[in-house]
């Protein structure tokens, strides 16, 4: 899995090369509900097929139909905008027939002309890791690109757009094990750049995961070397205190989002102890997102994946919203099960609270 302009421009290049024609789609504004935010992309082709969405679906047979039509690619008058908007949802009516949201509407910008060499730069970029600013000119239909020197992801006037492609967020994963396996394509499709650290040749040497930057580093080295800032998660999952605490001493120091570790309620609690002798404030020790990921119950390492993943996402959302992330974590452990890194405590042998009852002999 890959971020939605990563796929959407992958594709079109893909298409491009196999002699079809097809369009690039990007939402500019939506009003009320809409499942997808300003600067989603899709591609549409001549035949039809679709990578990526605007709408969650609600829209797309409609440009389908208009882009198998043939008419977007007539050349505009000289003058005129090469770039093509459309509105859905001006009236209820029309909300009716896209099965749109009450309420909902969205304005979207399509380009039947855009530049195959442009968009061959902004995927390498992508795929480099680096944040990349895209403006488009409505009139001309030429864009261009440059750093990326805010990461703001849209915003757009009434001559273009400006739009941020490339991972928006950074991840830290401390240990090249099966959960990092899992979570590094979930964290990808989110818009993280992902790197691993781990010093660990055996567990290096088996590492073949596309995609993510591997750092071989001691993980306090690495955590300092990296920058972490607020755009930043830290997440160890070695269940090796010697290589966890590490980073995290120096992870807890930094203005990360987020900073976790895998393990049970009663390891966190230890750790916090151990955490304190390395001269960190109480503040910063509260930081720590232990066990890490939500309480959903998760066992498999590829469930405590998603319950990591599923975390950071309630994170952002709750920061971009002005939420205390902390008091709702506290709220739904009170009523949810075990998390999913308190749970992979069984499977690594570690001792619970409750004892495992001796089972009878047989003999």
């Amino acid at each position: 899995m890959h971020s939605n302009e990563h796929e959407v421009l992958q594709q079109a290049l893909s298409w491009h090369v196999a002699g079809q024609r097809c369009v690039l789609v990007t939402v500019l504004s939506t009003f009320g509900a809409s499942p997808r935010p300003p600067g989603a992309m899709a591609v549409i082709s001549e035949q039809g097929l679709i990578t990526g969405s605007v709408s969650g679906g609600c829209v797309e047979d409609d440009l389908v139909h208009e882009v198998m039509s043939g008419a977007l690619w007539l050349e505009p008058p000289l003058g005129q905008r090469r770039v093509l908007m459309r509105v859905y949802g001006r009236d209820a009516a029309e909300r009716e027939r896209y099965r749109l949201p009450c309420g909902n509407a969205l304005r979207l910008a399509i380009e039947p002309f855009w530049d195959v060499a442009q968009a061959e730069q902004a995927l390498a970029a992508i795929r480099a890791q680096q944040l990349v600013c895209k403006r488009l000119d409505y009139t001309s239909g030429m864009a261009t690109l440059a750093p990326a020197q805010d990461v703001r992801d849209f915003s757009d006037d009434h001559q273009g757009f400006t739009a941020v492609l490339g991972p928006r967020h950074r991840l830290l994963l401390i240990g090249a094990t099966e959960v990092s396996r899992y979570l590094l394509p979930i964290a990808q499709s989110l818009g993280y750049a992902v790197s691993i650290c781990d010093p660990r040749t055996e567990y290096t040497g088996a590492w073949h995961e596309p995609g993510a930057t591997l750092l071989a580093g001691m993980p306090d080295d690495v955590v300092m070397a990296f920058g972490c800032d607020e755009r930043t998660a830290v997440v160890t999952v070695t269940h090796d205190p010697k290589l966890d605490d590490l980073a995290l001493m120096e992870a807890l120091r930094t203005p990360a989002f987020y900073v976790g570790a895998l393990g049970s309620s009663i390891t966190t609690a230890r750790r916090k102890d151990r955490l304190r002798q390395f001269d960190l404030s109480a503040e910063q020790v509260n930081q720590l997102r232990g066990p890490v990921g939500l309480p959903i119950g998760s066992r498999s390492p590829a469930e405590i994946a998603v319950s990591i993943a599923a975390e950071l996402i309630q994170v952002r959302r709750l920061l971009e919203t002005g939420e205390d992330p902390f008091a709702v974590r506290r709220a739904q452990q009170d009523w949810m099960p075990a998390s999913g890194s308190q749970a992979a405590c069984a499977l690594s042998g570690e001792s619970h609270e409750q004892p495992v009852p001796t089972m009878p002999s047989t003999a």
